[in-house]
């Protein structure tokens, strides 16, 4: 194997153990911050060694083994250098562990790990931005770099928000556990949230030169697969991967033949990856098959169902639409969920009563800014024949909007509609 094609297939090895290795340190070192040391310096290792060697035949276990070894070397360093009874008695414990895994409860454990460390990374005590980034960090595999470019922030501010996100957990003496069962609810939504997050900044990217980000959407699918994996009973967690799922399936229509974004109605559906619609609506009923009232994500994974059930517009069932949107809106009171749920009523009851829903939305302070507020209302006003209004809509839109491919929709619509018709 060349060596380039080394890298790239240790690049690969890390992206899949990456979350067990560090979760797995974490659980003998308990630190969060000392468990990614260890395990960057298998990595460079392997890149030392494996281009010469060869890839060994379980990697995991290798960067496991190699890990614990740099741990365990780096103690005895410590012990030999400092004589405080103190820290000789809690580094000696730590040692101990490094030394001494345990092979009866391996499998068990590195499924226990992985949870504790995504509970841990999605901490209440950090925030939104420190939780995305530290994620993709440890459990994402992701470099600092890509982190950056990913989200159009500078690497010097992703490399602050991850140190800062592990001084924070240190200095908090968060454990490494899953939260008790009264806990668990409020820690499972931070955890979910950040996922969708990422899969988000992916599916639609909220600022720069390109529409889709395939590879963040890739990260948040793989996060997804793992937590429903780790929690089989929890309905949300199966809710937010058919969400994911159903959604991803449209990636490829999304965007045309230069990269400019394709809207819904402009898709052509036999682009659509049916794979993942048939994957997403199995998500979809075994988190609706596991009882109680539909959560957040599994009524958007239901609205998604509607549109994958759908060969075209037309057929869509925009009244199931408008009432699983009625049922999202008095769960969450978002603002945004009810302009999506104009855009429904539009399609299921016309424009007329779309518009009346879009206009009480004015002065929601949530929306200030929001360029698809006059975005779906330059669509309605078209589709009223207001095609100077919609004109003015779509030039407001474009004026608010941080992504270039967008803007240029946005604008290209606008140039369609004269002051007294279309051009």
């Amino acid at each position: 194997m060349s060596p380039s094609a080394t890298h790239r297939a240790i690049d690969a090895v890390w992206r899949i153990e990456s979350a067990q290795l560090i979760a797995g340190l974490t659980r003998s070192v308990r630190d969060v911050a000392v468990a990614e040391d260890l395990a960057q310096d298998a990595l460079v290792a392997a890149l030392e060694q494996w281009p010469r060697s060869g890839i060994p035949d379980n990697p995991g276990a290798w960067l496991m083994a190699t890990a614990r070894r740099r741990g365990i070397d780096e103690l005895r360093r410590r012990l030999t250098l400092e004589r405080k009874r103190e820290l000789i008695g809690r580094e000696l414990e730590i040692l101990q562990r490094l030394d001494s895994p345990d092979p009866a409860a391996q499998v068990d454990d590195v499924r226990d790990d992985v949870l504790r460390l995504i509970f841990m990374t999605c901490h209440p005590a950090l925030s939104r931005e420190a939780r995305v980034a530290l994620t993709l960090r440890l459990l994402g595999g992701l470099s600092t770099p890509e982190i950056a470019r990913a989200f159009l922030v500078s690497e010097g501010t992703v490399a602050q928000r991850i140190v800062r996100a592990k001084r924070t957990l240190a200095e908090a003496r968060v454990p490494f556990e899953v939260p008790a069962r009264d806990e668990l609810a409020e820690r499972l939504s931070a955890v979910l949230e950040v996922i969708y997050l990422v899969f988000n900044e992916g599916y639609a990217a909220s600022a720069g030169e390109h529409w889709i980000r395939p590879a963040l959407c890739a990260d948040a699918l793989r996060l997804g697969r793992i937590l429903a994996g780790l929690m089989p009973r929890e309905a949300e967690a199966h809710g937010l991967l058919a969400l994911m799922e159903l959604q991803a399936s449209r990636l490829r229509a999304r965007v045309g033949p230069h990269g400019e974004p394709v809207p819904l109605p402009d898709q052509s559906r036999a682009r659509w990856d049916h794979l993942l619609v048939q994957r997403g609506l199995a998500g979809l009923r075994r988190a609706e098959a596991l009882g109680g009232a539909l959560g957040p994500y599994t009524l958007q994974a239901a609205i998604a169902a509607c549109h994958a059930r759908a060969s075209d517009m037309e057929s869509t069932d925009w009244p199931r639409i408008v009432a699983l949107y009625d049922a999202l809106a008095a769960l969450t009171g978002s603002p945004v969920v009810e302009l999506n749920r104009a855009v429904a009523v539009t399609m299921a009851f016309g424009p007329e009563a779309g518009l009346e829903l879009v206009d009480s939305l004015a002065g929601e302070p949530a929306l200030r800014g929001y360029h698809l507020l006059p975005a779906v209302r330059g669509d309605i006003l078209e589709r009223l024949g207001r095609l100077a209004e919609a004109r003015e809509e779509f030039e407001r839109a474009a004026t608010l909007c941080e992504n270039e491919r967008e803007r240029e929709l946005l604008r290209s619509r606008a140039a369609a509609r004269g002051a007294d018709g279309p051009i």
